[in-house]
């Protein structure tokens, strides 16, 4: 029975480390959808690219998280089929991560707007 169980969490591989790849491809996905909120957001402010008001009160940016939101389903949905059942060292994971989420809050200030 022990077996059974080990083999199930380790997906069967030989040196008993436990798959981790779909957990940082949930983190990953979550770095890209936070970057692209503040690209969305630096798109419009330039006048690229206007994203549609989805609910009136809430104006552009129901639109704009809306895109962000469709982009993070797509990154974890293709990192989840790339990455599952996988052990994936998960400093370099965690350092993206935290990188991409910097650079989508950075972008969604006014002061980084004006550098455009």
């Amino acid at each position: 029975m022990a077996d059974e169980v080990r083999r199930a969490v380790t997906g069967g591989r030989a040196g008993g480390e436990p798959a981790n790849g779909a957990a940082l491809a949930s983190f990953l996905a979550a770095g890209i959808g936070a970057l692209a909120t503040g690209v969305f957001v630096l798109l419009n402010e330039a006048g690229v690219f206007v994203a549609p008001t989805l609910y009136g009160p809430a104006g552009g940016v129901s639109g704009r998280t809306t895109f962000a939101v469709v982009v993070w389903l797509l990154a974890w949905s293709l990192l989840h089929g790339l990455w599952k059942g996988r052990t994936i060292a998960p400093g370099r994971a965690y350092l993206a991560t935290l990188l991409l989420i910097g650079l989508g809050i950075l972008a969604t200030f006014p002061p980084v707007w004006s550098l455009l």
